[in-house]
């Protein structure tokens, strides 16, 4: 598929959820029954009868299905057409979408039964990717995930167990942008600018780098760990942990000067600081204190990759199937009130040790 194909495809009205009021904002034809092709769907047992019967038994309207309109195919909706033809209805209403590459049907067909109704199971998620990493090559794995509820990590894997599938030099995102494989170049710009201007967001650096937020994110980490932005995995062999130098007692006290200092011109911005995270957590990793010991490492590691940048909420938020959300929601929640309560731990601490000092 080409990149207008791509283009297409992220153009094309997006899929009715089938809730209330959804109707009315969308033109429903009445379709016959005998003149829709079966979707190509990545059920792969097909539809499930037990879940027909429950449709059909209904008693409330079912939501329109979705149809390509140039092949007359079901993109989203087979359960829903197994259900009316078992209430003997011959016509049944739908959505027509246009513009869409027949290509992409079966794309947006997963799209679709990810975001509501029956869920896929694992192997039909896994088979639904191995399916379009060899007809949408191009597709980053970031892309395919999405649209298939799995992990980066499990697509970068049936990907990389596919070798008919052609190695190209570039892919396209979730934004339908093409980036390069290799990040080495966007990843060094990235590093320069965030070097002349840390308060950068992350998505002006990845837009200015052509790199994607999560590069950019793991470009902000590297640099505040001192580690390269653009050395991987290589730059620790063995596993071993980096050793950093160990400064001269007058250095730390030189840089403890400076960061006190610091501390106390921005204490009237201090309800400021504390709306950014990102710049709270590179101002304990200048610590001296924190950097050249051991413990203050590892509580810097263990910060650092439990921060949560507000850039990247509005993409996750958007990776929550509809039947995942309150569990999520509830784990969000108590992970919020661990933190709450560490945070009420420490303050009663700092508290303490005032009293005795």
């Amino acid at each position: 598929m080409s990149s207008g194909n791509h283009e297409g495809e992220r153009k094309s009205p997006p899929l009715p959820r089938g809730g209330p009021g959804s109707e009315g904002r969308r033109h429903i034809a009445l379709v016959a029954v005998s003149d829709l092709l079966p979707a190509d769907s990545p059920r792969l047992a097909g539809e499930d009868l037990e879940h027909v019967r429950v449709l059909a038994e209904s008693k409330d309207a079912l939501p329109p299905i979705v149809v390509h309109r140039p092949t007359m195919r079901v993109v989203d909706g087979m359960h829903r057409l197994r259900a009316a033809a078992l209430r003997g209805a011959a016509r049944v209403r739908v959505v027509f979408i246009d513009g869409v590459d027949e290509a992409d049907l079966f794309v947006l067909a997963v799209k679709a039964n990810i975001a509501h109704g029956l869920p896929l199971t694992l192997a039909e998620r896994r088979a639904a990717a191995a399916r379009i990493v060899k007809s949408h090559p191009q597709m980053s794995d970031r892309t395919i995930a999405r649209v298939t509820g799995l992990s980066d990590k499990t697509v970068r894997t049936i990907r990389s167990r596919a070798p008919e599938v052609p190695r190209l030099g570039a892919r396209i995102g979730q934004d339908g942008k093409r980036r390069p494989l290799s990040s080495a170049d966007g990843r060094r710009l990235a590093g320069e600018i965030l070097r002349t201007n840390p308060r950068a967001s992350l998505r002006q650096v990845a837009k200015a780098a052509g790199i994607s937020v999560g590069t950019a994110h793991d470009v902000r980490r590297r640099m505040m760990r001192g580690e390269d932005p653009v050395a991987a995995r290589r730059d620790v062999p063995s596993g071993r942990p980096v050793s950093l130098p160990v400064p001269t007692a007058k250095q730390i006290a030189d840089e403890g000067g400076r960061i006190d200092r610091r501390g106390r011109e921005a204490g009237s911005t201090e309800s400021a600081a504390l709306q950014d995270p990102g710049a709270v957590l590179e101002m304990l990793m200048r610590d001296p204190v924190l950097r050249y010991t051991d413990s203050g490492r590892a509580l810097l590691r263990w910060l650092s990759i439990r921060q949560i940048h507000l850039e990247e909420q509005a993409g996750m938020l958007e990776r929550v199937p509809p039947h995942c959300m309150g569990t999520v929601a509830t784990y969000a929640r108590r992970l919020a009130e661990s933190w709450a309560q560490f945070a009420s731990q420490l303050e009663q601490r700092e508290q303490r040790e005032q009293a005795t000092a």
